[in-house]
């Protein structure tokens, strides 16, 4: 690889480490190796689940390249003071085994690979709730599928749940699970206080095709957990409500400080743009469950690169014609190259005072 090539890198690398530290004050190897682009999310779920054997045969990227990836990683970590704290990582499988990352499985590596980097701002409590969460096993994940399918144990068309183990997909009653019952999502509190006490429990997913990932469908418990947990929510039902209704002000608040922080950080940027568009554009990248990118860690970091994709995007659908030509028929990006000159001649003149 050049020196130029492994600058580039270097650069994607610490973008993407510099983000999830932004938003949850650690980091670690998946973080960036999702960030630059070379291992989908839904991957990591699938390896989770071990349905992967190891993570490296995964990831779209050849050896060496993770390697330096890995290495730029750990050198900016260090750098930035941040503190290594092993972590286990162990499958969502019944026999709960040990996640591979690497394909040599060689131990040095796969050491490193599970190091998590955190910032020594976070106190010694959070610290100690973040290692303590880290390191508890994951939940056991049920199938809820979307093709017919056969039980690896038992040979039969089961066509409920499944589990998926190394000998492929098992039924419930193989698993010795078909004692538990469903509670469908949609109620954080009776989920919760449910799996909080149910001996062995288990979340269902389901996969969907138009999004290309799997989708929570809500968890299984024993049943006296579930009665235990639903008791339980009645009585403090008022208490509840009144939480959420304070919870719900306060993201308010601070969906209003983050817009202001945005269009300010905006008008920086381009201090030729109209204030009242800084502000348009920051409530519109910056609305909450909208998926924008002023959502996004590095968005909501103010990073200059995501305010400047924002901006982009605003001026390519309300001073280009390019709603136009989504509306004729062309290809997405066809029309974008088509407007690409529009947009950058905006941009340019909303960068000069």
């Amino acid at each position: 690889m050049s020196a130029g090539n492994g600058s580039k890198l270097e650069q994607r690398a610490v973008r993407a480490a510099e983000a999830a530290l932004a938003e949850r004050k650690f980091v670690t190897a998946i973080d960036v190796l999702v960030g630059v682009g070379w291992l989908e999310p839904r991957r990591v779920d699938e390896w989770r689940q071990g349905r992967v054997d190891y993570l490296e045969r995964v990831v779209v990227a050849s050896l060496g390249k993770i390697s330096t990836a890995m290495q730029c990683f750990r050198r900016w970590a260090k750098a930035r003071g941040l503190e290594p704290s092993e972590t286990g990582y162990v499958a969502r499988t019944r026999d709960r085994r040990t996640l591979r990352f690497s394909k040599s499985g060689d131990p040095g590596i796969e050491r490193a690979y599970r190091t998590h980097w955190v910032s020594p701002e976070l106190s010694e409590r959070k610290r100690a709730r973040l290692t303590e969460r880290q390191s508890r096993p994951p939940d056991l994940v049920v199938v809820s599928p979307v093709r017919d399918w056969s039980c690896s144990v038992c040979s039969t068309d089961a066509g409920g749940w499944l589990i998926m183990d190394d000998c492929g997909p098992v039924c419930l009653t193989c698993a010795d699970m078909e004692h538990l019952v469903f509670l469908p999502s949609g109620d954080a509190a009776l989920t919760r206080r449910a799996k909080a006490v149910s001996g062995l429990s288990a979340v269902v997913v389901r996969f969907s095709r138009s999004r290309g990932r799997y989708e929570r469908q809500g968890i299984l418990v024993e049943e006296g957990a579930l009665e235990r947990a639903e008791v339980e929510c009645l009585e403090d039902e008022d208490a509840r409500a009144r939480r959420r209704e304070r919870d719900a002000l306060k993201r308010v608040d601070e969906d209003v400080e983050l817009e202001a922080q945005m269009a300010q950080e905006i008008a920086c940027l381009f201090p030729g743009c109209p204030a009242d568009r800084a502000r348009a554009i920051a409530s519109h990248a910056a609305a909450r469950g909208s998926g924008r990118v002023g959502r996004s860690a590095a968005g909501r970091a103010l990073e200059p690169e995501a305010l400047e994709l924002a901006v982009a995007a605003a001026v390519r659908h309300h001073d280009t014609h390019y709603d136009e030509l989504l509306m004729s028929g062309l290809e997405r990006g066809q029309a974008r190259a088509q407007v690409r000159a529009d947009v950058v001649r905006v941009l340019d003149s909303w960068r000069r005072p």
